[in-house]
């Protein structure tokens, strides 16, 4: 058995992320890959005094989806995923990953149908409204995919968790307490300017709320994010590290913005894909800006629950905003692409503050 502590991440969900009440009914998603995680929950829900569900996927239910469905499948939102938004205001879900590669061979056309139903949208902003949170369990699928080992995997997770420490709880709330003085700095700003590699990008958070990120949402954590105003963004960017979109990869994308509205894009691998992506309705436009803080996370690894946290990067996501950032741009996806801003020049201006360079601090 690999070193990964079931029991203490999930107290750090339960007790830190969530804040799970008594007499509360509780989703728990997974799959069996990662059943010692789904006990540790199960059982400690129990203890709370609440009610704990659980819905295990398998292995291909993916890939038979994608293969027979026809297009009023493809398009129809799932009642299953209906009825636990509307059900369930505290959702755990589980990522343990059996192959990161399993809709490779999906025409891109087939993975965008459901995002384009008008229901949609809606749909997503009301599950983000909810108590949610989002952890991984390891899997060789997962370290393989990042080049590690199941060991050396399972110990990164860790780290990156803080699950290896005596207190997780209590170093995630000190987390907390650093990103409240930098969140109320940038609160006070009304334009952010970027640049960098290939980049000069600038954008309005004017009335925007920023968010902190410390162990709630998602598990490993480690950010501070907004919604930039929908039609202020201008200018250009390249992002270094690839974007992964379910599971495929889109090599050195980059992005002229006008007035909000992406208005060129390109990418050295995965140009069809990208262009599919963009014409999901309004995922041409930004709902999210944010920078990653967490040092502890040093290797990009092919997961955006662990890269888009990686101290000394950014990251922008294309489509939906999150509501409580003060976004308003609906769209059925939310992807977030990394841009590496550790390298020698790159900056983050605040109004006319350089609150941000090679990839530190200066507040």
């Amino acid at each position: 058995m690999f070193n990964y502590s079931s029991a203490k991440l999930s107290k750090l969900i339960l007790k830190h992320a969530l804040h799970v009440p008594e007499k509360t009914p509780v989703l728990i998603m997974g799959n069996y890959h990662s059943l010692n995680l789904i006990r540790a929950l199960y059982t400690d829900i129990i203890i709370i005094g609440s009610y704990p569900a659980v819905r295990l996927g398998f292995d291909g239910a993916d890939e038979i989806f994608y293969k027979y469905a026809n297009e009023d499948q493809l398009t129809r939102i799932p009642e299953f995923l209906k009825f636990a938004i509307d059900t369930y205001d505290y959702i755990i879900q589980i990522w343990a990953d059996y192959n990161p590669k399993h809709l490779q061979l999906v025409d891109p056309q087939k993975l965008q149908m459901q995002q384009k139903n008008p229901e949609f949208p809606e749909l997503m902003q009301k599950y983000m409204s909810k108590t949610w949170t989002l952890a991984p369990y390891p899997t060789q699928a997962m370290a393989q995919e990042a080049g590690m080992d199941l060991y050396s995997y399972a110990d990164f997770v860790s780290k990156a968790l803080m699950i290896d420490k005596d207190d997780p709880i209590a170093e995630w709330e000190r987390i907390q307490l650093e990103q409240d003085r930098i969140v109320e700095i940038l609160n006070k700003t009304d334009e952010i300017h970027v640049i960098g590699e290939d980049t000069d990008l600038t954008l309005s958070v004017k009335g925007r709320t920023w968010i902190n990120c410390s162990g709630q949402k998602n598990l490993p954590d480690g950010e501070v994010f907004t919604g930039p105003v929908e039609d202020s963004v201008n200018g250009h960017i390249r992002f270094t590290y690839p974007g992964i979109y379910q599971g495929k990869e889109i090599e050195n994308i980059y992005l002229e913005v006008k007035d909000g509205q992406v208005i060129k894009s390109t990418a050295s691998k995965g140009q069809k894909l990208l262009d599919e992506v963009l014409k999901v309705p309004n995922a041409d436009k930004f709902g999210e800006f944010a920078v990653g803080t967490n040092y502890g996370i040093t290797k990009f690894t092919k997961n955006m629950l662990f890269d888009e946290k990686i101290g000394g990067t950014l990251h922008m996501a294309l489509g939906m905003s999150i509501p409580e950032s003060g976004g308003k741009n609906m769209s059925g996806i939310h992807w977030d692409i990394l841009k590496d801003m550790k390298l020698p020049g790159s900056q983050i201006i605040a109004d006319s503050t350089v609150v941000y360079e090679e990839g530190k601090w200066k507040i």
